[in-house]
């Protein structure tokens, strides 16, 4: 019998198949959410010039303590075509460029103004460029500004932009068929027997995926039919990655393997040693990868944070796609590990964390309440009210 691997070799070897996608460039506006393909580079300088930071008068700081004749302006966009001179001072606004002579920017409310005279009423900045940001001062032409394999978010957007960029290099996305199978799935939520549970993994982990794919597609749900399973894999064959769920075990009805095995797939491995989420299973045919996923909502969901979404990111160019956690204090007493990692859900108020009542696999109200997984090792001790225990955040409402 195949023994569970250890959830850190599993992942190992799930990433190890996973080449990132094709590369391409696409404009920077429509970036928000992919990975970096090759480091970003600034093409320009920024600021490509000396700037004010304040509002108020570009002069010489060997001309204190004045008085200065203000001989013109340099407004954000309309800068100053003359030179700063003995005794002179120019008008200066936050972002303007600094007059070519002037060394110093003096603050509006340090000064007084009568008609083209400036007098000093303040204290000086110290030291005397305190207001002025230099050329250079965010990023120079030519230097690296994020790596490879960075996400591009809010922010690196706007430095992407910024740096002179207009196209970005990113992965290819990758497309996903998800296939929930079961004869006791109802297509109808509102149709659903006593002997049936709404089909709810697809959409579910569907969810989960769509801001790392450029396309899912949800087929099913399918029957418990060797038929009818290959049939399906047959309509997914260009997903890059397909992910099942339901019939990954072994009993009578699981049936997710000798399909796989019709198909044309080799299983890579099954089995991981975690509760929820067991037997989990990772095939592949040609270029093609297949995640199989435990029926249970809550088992589905767990082993796809934990397996699908880091396959999805590294496809898609992620330098570190697997989930990191963080040291969260318990509120309450957590009882010690079995013979697996747990992961349980819980929720974090933003100070310590707290269990759900139902750990039941099958518990997608507990579930559904919870914004992280807190992770038990295996034969861990009980761990005392106010012990730092690693928690992964959900992206699942809440505060997370």
């Amino acid at each position: 019998m195949t023994s569970p691997l250890p959830l850190e070799e599993a992942q190992a070897r799930l990433l190890a198949l996973a080449a990132p996608l094709a590369m391409g460039r696409i404009p920077v506006g429509e970036a928000l959410g992919r990975y970096l393909a090759e480091p970003l580079l600034a093409r320009r300088t920024q600021p490509a010039a000396d700037l004010s930071a304040m509002d108020g008068y570009a002069l010489r700081a060997a001309d204190l303590p004045g008085p200065w004749q203000v001989i013109g302006e340099s407004a954000a966009g309309h800068p100053f075509g003359g030179k700063v001179g003995t005794g002179q001072a120019v008008r200066i606004s936050t972002g303007a460029l600094l007059p070519a002579g002037a060394d110093m920017v003096l603050l509006q409310e340090d000064t007084a103004r009568d008609g083209s005279t400036l007098a000093l009423t303040g204290t000086p900045p110290a030291p005397h460029d305190r207001h002025i940001r230099r050329c250079g001062n965010d990023f120079a032409v030519g230097s690296e500004l994020l790596p490879a394999g960075r996400r591009l978010g809010a922010a690196q957007i706007g430095l992407a932009l910024a740096s002179g960029q207009r196209l970005i290099a990113v992965r290819r996305r990758p497309r996903l068929a998800v296939i929930d199978s079961g004869d006791e799935l109802a297509p109808d939520p509102e149709a659903c027997a006593p002997h049936q549970v709404p089909a709810s993994n697809a959409a579910m982990l569907a969810a989960m995926a769509a801001p790392y794919a450029d396309e899912v597609r949800c087929l099913g749900p399918v029957a418990d039919d060797l038929a009818a399973l290959t049939g399906a894999l047959d309509a997914a064959a260009d997903a890059d990655v397909i992910v099942t769920s339901g019939g990954a075990s072994v009993g009578d009805h699981d049936l997710i393997q000798p399909a796989l095995k019709r198909w044309g797939a080799s299983i890579d491995f099954w089995k991981v040693a975690i509760k929820p989420g067991k037997p989990l299973l990772i095939a592949r045919r040609d270029a093609q990868l297949v995640v199989g996923l435990p029926g249970n909502p809550v088992s589905s969901h767990v082993t796809a944070f934990l397996f699908l979404l880091p396959l999805l990111r590294a496809l898609a160019g992620c330098a570190q796609p697997l989930p990191r956690p963080i040291m969260v204090p318990t509120a309450e007493v957590l009882r010690a590990g079995g013979d697996r990692r747990e992961f349980l859900r819980g929720w974090w108020d933003g100070m310590a964390v707290t269990t759900q009542l139902n750990q039941d696999s099958g518990a997608l109200a507990a579930l559904a309440h919870s914004n992280v997984l807190i992770e038990r090792p295996p034969l861990a001790p009980a761990a005392a009210a106010g012990t730092p225990v690693p928690v992964y955040v959900l992206e699942n409402g809440g505060i997370a």
